[in-house]
C-alpha cells in the first residue's frame, strides 16, 4: 500500500493506493533464493575455503617459481600442475621425490598442516550446520525473503501479528514475518501459510535489510513493546523513507506525534479497537466496525430487529432517508441480500448490518431495544 499526499491549505492529508504484489513464478523465486542460499552456506565455510584457495593457488605459483626458477629442478612442473601439487602434498601423496632444497621441503611439511586445518574446520562446519537444523532453516527463511518483492512486513507475529499475517495473506498479498522469539505453534501456521520469517531483533537494521524493507510497501510493527516499536519506526525511516508504516501503541499520546513527525500512516491502539466490541456486547449488539473519517467516529454493526420498534415494518429505502443510515445487508429467514432493494420491508426478528455515524449507532440501538415491561 502505497502511501500519496495530497495538500490542501496548510493539512496534508494522507491517501492510500492498494497494490497488489504481482508474484513472481514459483520456480524462479524458488531458484532465486536456491543461489542466495548457496552464497549463504558457502559465507558459513569461508575460512577454509579461502585458506584453501590460498594455499592451492598462491602456494602453488610460489612453489612453481622456487622450483623451476630459483632451484631450476628438472623436469619442470607446468602452470596448470601446481594446484594439484599442492592438494598431493595436503594429503601425502608426494608427486615427486624429496627436493634437496630446504625452501621447497618446508611446503612438504606446511601443506599437510594446511589440509588439516582445511579438512577439520570444514567438518567442524558441517556438523554444526548439520545438528543445529534451526540455523541453516533460518538461513533458508531469509535467502527466501530476499526474493519478496511489494510485500508487506509483519514485525512482532505475536497474538496479534499472527492475525495480521492471516488477514493479509487472506487477501492475497505477500508477506514476510519477523520476530525475536516464536512459539511452535505460530512457526507451525506461518510455514502453513507460506510466509518467510526472519528470526532476529526488529530494531536492528540488517534484520529490516533482510526482511527486504527496501522493496516493501508496507511496514506493520505490533509488538507490545511502545519503546520497541518506536526504535523500529526510526530504523524503518531512515532505510525506506516511503514505505508505509502501521504501528501498534499502547500510549495514545504518542499517536499525533508518531503521525506527525514520523511519517507514520496509522497508529493503531488495541484497548481504542476493542472498546467499541466490549460496548457492544455489554448492550446485546455486534460492533463489527468502527473507524475515523477526518474528526468523525463511524461504526458497522449487526443489530437484531426487535419486535415493534421503530425498525420493524419499515422499509429499507425509508429507514435508511430517515436515520442518516446505510443498510449494508439484510437477513431474513435464512436469506441474506447484499445492499437491498429499498423496497424490501424490515420485521421483527430480522437481522440489519448497518453503517452510520457512530453517534447515530447509539441512538439506533436506544431506539430498537424493546420497551421495558413495566411492574
Amino acid at each position: 500500500m502505497k502511501p500519496a499526499r495530497r495538500t490542501t491549505g496548510a493539512n496534508v492529508v494522507p491517501q492510500t493506493q492498494v497494490v497488489l504484489p504481482r508474484a513472481p513464478s514459483r520456480p524462479w523465486r524458488f531458484m532465486r533464493a536456491a543461489w542466495r542460499d548457496t552464497n549463504a552456506l558457502l559465507r558459513e565455510f569461508r575460512r577454509p575455503l579461502i585458506v584453501f584457495l590460498i594455499a592451492t593457488l598462491g602456494g602453488g605459483l610460489l612453489y612453481g617459481f622456487l622450483h623451476n626458477e630459483v632451484a631450476g629442478v628438472q623436469p619442470a612442473i607446468p602452470l596448470a600442475n601446481l594446484p594439484y601439487t599442492m592438494v598431493s602434498l595436503m594429503v601425502l601423496e608426494t608427486p615427486e621425490e624429496v627436493p634437496p632444497q630446504p625452501y621447497l621441503i618446508a611446503f612438504w611439511y606446511l601443506m599437510p598442516a594446511v589440509g588439516v586445518y582445511v579438512v577439520g574446520r570444514g567438518v567442524a562446519d558441517f556438523a554444526r550446520l548439520f545438528f543445529d537444523r534451526s540455523e541453516r532453516r533460518a538461513a533458508w527463511e531469509e535467502a527466501l525473503a530476499s526474493t519478496y518483492r511489494n510485500h508487506v512486513i509483519v514485525l512482532g507475529v505475536g497474538h496479534v501479528g499472527m492475525r495480521v499475517v492471516r488477514t493479509l495473506v487472506g487477501m492475497g498479498f505477500e508477506v514476510v514475518g519477523v520476530e525475536l522469539k516464536l512459539k511452535p505453534e505460530i512457526d507451525a501456521e506461518l510455514e502453513r501459510l507460506g510466509v518467510p520469517l526472519v528470526l532476529a531483533d526488529g530494531r536492528l537494521p540488517g534484520t529490516l535489510d533482510s526482511a527486504g524493507l527496501r522493496y516493501a510497501q508496507s511496514l506493520v510493527v505490533c509488538t507490545a513493546n511502545d519503546q520497541t516499536n518506536l526504535e523500529v519506526i526510526m530504523r524503518a525511516r531512515d532505510l525506506n523513507p516511503d514505505v508505509r508504516i502501521v504501528v501498534r501503541m499502547w500510549d495514545n499520546q504518542f499517536a499525533a506525534q508518531l503521525q506527525r513527525f514520523m511519517g507514520v500512516q496509522a497508529v493503531l491502539s488495541a484497548s481504542d479497537l476493542a472498546a467499541p466490541a466490549f460496548a457492544g456486547a455489554a448492550v446485546g449488539i455486534e460492533v463489527a466496525q468502527t473507524m475515523r473519517i477526518g474528526d468523525v467516529d463511524y461504526s458497522m454493526i449487526r443489530l437484531q430487529v426487535e419486535p415493534d420498534s421503530f425498525l420493524d415494518g419499515q422499509t429499507v429505502g425509508a429507514l435508511q432517508q430517515d436515520n442518516n443510515m446505510d443498510i449494508v445487508l439484510h437477513l431474513a429467514d435464512g436469506v441474506s441480500e447484499v445492499h437491498p432493494a429499498s423496497g424490501i420491508l424490515v420485521h421483527a426478528g430480522d437481522t440489519l448490518v448497518i453503517f452510520a455515524h457512530h453517534a447515530q449507532i447509539i441512538n439506533l440501538v436506544s431506539r430498537n431495544r424493546r420497551p421495558a415491561a413495566r411492574r
